[in-house]
């Protein structure tokens, strides 16, 4: 495959979003253009206060899960796509600064064919035990609801989506526009074994699923799970990689599939205590979701922003390039490639940001920092890995 330049594109997904940026550019950006989420004014019309509302939600994670149940009959991987359209809701918050209540609701899409109630019921009632378990964390947070929609015209398996609601003092916003040169981007790990996590996490998150399932898995699949992919894409693209979803990573002791499906690891509890003690500090936090390593590029003006020390790449990410020939340049644009959660901010507090992860044994480091553009008003990104040297804009 690496005769081709962007894989995702084949499969009909862009990193970039370039179509819905266009179409929603003459909208209300809200009270900070900047800020990672949308700050809205606050519901009640409490001078003092600003809302913000979110959606967000698996993605294509919910097929993998589904083909993983049907090959293995474990249906405890729903639990954690459920884990993945909440802590994408909660974590993108969370880059704004707002720790207070949240409140979710669930919206879930399936066909009947494919999804039955067992798989329904286990949905549901993991919204609400995460939602107990994120509470426990330091978070207080309340299930609301939700919706679920038989709609098998137009949902192949199922969707797994969630929305969050939340108010924040306006003192208390971190908005992203303030990024400025001189500052630092530390970077926290998101692969390994949190003090709140069960098991291995190999990093993977909700971003990059369909260029991580087709690339990754074997095209005796193509035939088995015609319900799991674009009839319209080039079989050429469909499932064009090495391995069984039951295939061991021995360096890690779990299969491709349960690797492929880690739950999205929430930084709640660790952001919660950084924020608490250094708001005023931090100029932004950067979430990387859509867009990998890239995502950083749509916050802040006029900024050189450099990676030069990025973590060490997870496995499961190696094992992603080497099965699609991936180019490691789009690698970078699609995954979050080690580091999920970045913070930027003034070098000083670095060493105290590096204890408090410590704690819940997440690897932390300077990946970076940030200089003035060369271009007045346009943000540059220039990566430095251990693959080569990329630029993007």
């Amino acid at each position: 495959m690496t005769e081709d330049n962007n894989l995702y594109k084949k499969l009909g997904v862009s990193s970039k979003k370039e179509d819905v940026h266009s179409a929603l550019k003459s909208i209300d950006k809200g009270l900070f253009p900047g800020a990672f989420c949308k700050i809205i004014r606050d519901i009640d019309n409490r001078e003092n206060y600003y809302s913000v509302f979110h959606s967000d939600g698996a993605g294509t994670k919910a097929s993998l899960a589904y083909m993983y149940y049907k090959e293995t009959g474990d249906i405890s991987v729903f639990r954690g796509i459920v884990r993945d359209a909440m802590v994408m809701n909660l974590d993108d918050i969370l880059c704004v600064g707002a720790t207070g209540n949240i409140f979710f609701s669930n919206n879930l899409g399936r066909n009947t064919q494919y999804i039955k109630g067992d798989i329904v019921a286990t949905i549901i009632e993991e919204y609400y035990d995460y939602s107990e378990e994120l509470t426990s964390l330091g978070l207080n947070v309340m299930m609301c609801g939700g919706e679920t929609a038989d709609i098998g015209d137009l949902v192949k398996t199922l969707i797994v989506d969630a929305s969050a609601f939340t108010t924040i003092k306006k003192e208390d916003v971190i908005d992203a526009y303030n990024i400025r040169p001189n500052d630092i981007i530390i970077g926290l790990a998101s692969s390994g074994k949190a003090t709140y996590e069960n098991e291995y996490n190999s990093g993977i998150g909700s971003n990059g699923l369909s260029l991580a399932r087709h690339g990754m898995l074997s095209h005796e699949y193509y035939k088995k799970y015609p319900e799991c992919y674009d009839q319209n894409l080039d079989e050429r693209f469909v499932f064009f990689g090495k391995y069984k979803l039951t295939d061991m990573i021995e360096q890690l002791n779990i299969n491709i599939g349960k690797a492929l499906l880690s739950p999205t690891r929430t930084y709640a509890p660790v952001l919660k205590d950084i924020i608490k003690k250094y708001r005023d500090e931090i100029h932004g936090i950067i979430h990387n979701t859509g867009g990998g390593q890239t995502k950083i590029l749509n916050y802040g003006k006029g900024i050189k922003y450099i990676k030069n020390n990025l973590f060490k790449t997870p496995i499961i990410f190696k094992l992603i390039q080497k099965s699609s020939e991936t180019q490691w340049k789009e690698m970078l644009s699609v995954f979050n490639m080690g580091d999920r959660m970045e913070l930027i901010c003034n070098e000083s507090i670095a060493k105290d940001i590096f204890k408090i992860t410590k704690k819940y044994e997440i690897p932390s480091k300077i990946i970076g920092y940030c200089e003035k553009s060369p271009i007045k008003g346009k943000n540059i990104l220039e990566i430095k890995s251990e693959y080569g040297s990329f630029t993007y804009n």
